[in-house]
């Protein structure tokens, strides 16, 4: 016969129940920034956290006596590319026909082209048209995480239309466009808010950057184009500007990287606003190694002295992503 039910036991249970209950009520009233607290006024507690991603490495392998890198000079922008890309073999080196490629150009400005703070339209409608008939490409997307609105900034370069003239595609960014990218070796960026939708799919990536000169890195060119990928408060890094670039170095392994030299913009960057600013130079830069591809242009075409090379370089190419020397891997077309 189970044992009366005594004073002591009815104790117990009753503390049981009140420290059950003061639990139960803990967790649904206390503030949401308690401990276990299941409070959720903004909604935001309950929404699932999205899985982080990671690139694929986009480089294609450097054939035996080729060049890294390849300088073009001509009076036309198709002329320049040409000659830019005829070192390293051509652009039906890098993509093939079925391929989906994004081009990442520069379009973080609300400017005219004329002002060289952004990438050269008439150049990406010529390198649009060569993917697409030349190299048979599936598709072409062009997309850009501008500081600016986007919608004006890809209207006001010229940008949007020369996209959509050559049959590209123009991917603008929205809440939902981003998630988080893993980037382990990286400093600033391990886990970090992506541009990730344009990226579904693609097989080949080629930036498309001018050069410029830049108030806090010295230079905008190959590797800072980048961080137009970069979601979440990226505002932050510019107290950090060359760790932050350093990082894009490894963040993304583009198939190619190109340097837009038809106009550039030799101070007051990265934003300019003066036609005086500007110097046309009508050269293109392509290659494979973005590290020394911008220390080249930093000396080349900003007419910079060698020895005030930007600091991101240097810790680029200690993270492994590129070497700043281009002796021996650079060509320029005759």
């Amino acid at each position: 016969m189970p044992s009366p039910f005594n004073r002591r036991e009815f104790l117990k249970r009753i503390a049981l129940a009140s420290t059950i209950c003061g639990g139960a009520g803990y967790l649904a009233w206390a503030p949401e920034e308690y401990p276990f607290s299941l409070k959720d006024v903004t909604g935001l507690r309950s929404r699932p956290e999205p899985r982080q991603f990671t690139l694929p490495d986009y480089r294609v392998a450097t054939a035996p006596g080729m060049m890294e890198i390849g300088i073009g000079r001509d009076m036309t922008t198709e002329g320049r590319l040409t000659k830019a890309l005829e070192p390293i073999g051509g652009l039906s080196r890098f993509v093939q026909p079925g391929d989906v490629v994004l081009l990442k150009p520069n379009v973080a400005f609300d400017r005219a082209p004329e002002l060289g703070a952004t990438t050269s339209p008439e150049l990406l409608e010529v390198l649009i048209r060569r993917l697409l008939i030349d190299c048979r490409a599936k598709e072409v997307r062009v997309t850009d995480n501008p500081i600016e609105s986007p919608a004006d900034c890809f209207a006001k370069t010229g940008i949007k239309a020369a996209v959509e003239r050559a049959g590209g595609r123009v991917l603008l960014p929205d809440g939902n466009a981003f998630r988080p990218l893993s980037t382990p070796d990286a400093e600033l960026i391990k886990s970090w808010p992506c541009f990730y939708r344009p990226l579904i799919g693609v097989t080949k990536v080629i930036g498309v950057a001018p050069v410029k000169d830049h108030n806090l890195s010295g230079a905008s060119m190959g590797i800072k184009n980048w961080y137009g990928l970069l979601g979440g408060q990226r505002n932050q890094f510019h107290q950090d500007i060359h760790t932050i670039i350093a990082d894009l170095s490894i963040m993304i392994r583009p198939t190619l990287t190109i340097l837009d030299g038809s106009r550039i913009l030799m101070r007051n960057g990265p934003t300019g606003g003066d036609p005086a600013y500007v110097k046309p130079w009508d050269v293109i830069v392509a290659g494979t190694d973005q590290v020394a591809m911008d220390g080249w242009a930093f000396v080349n075409l900003l007419q910079r002295d060698a020895s005030t090379l930007p600091h991101y370089l240097f810790l680029a190419e200690e993270k492994g992503g590129g070497k700043i020397d281009p002796a021996g891997r650079i060509q320029e077309s005759a």
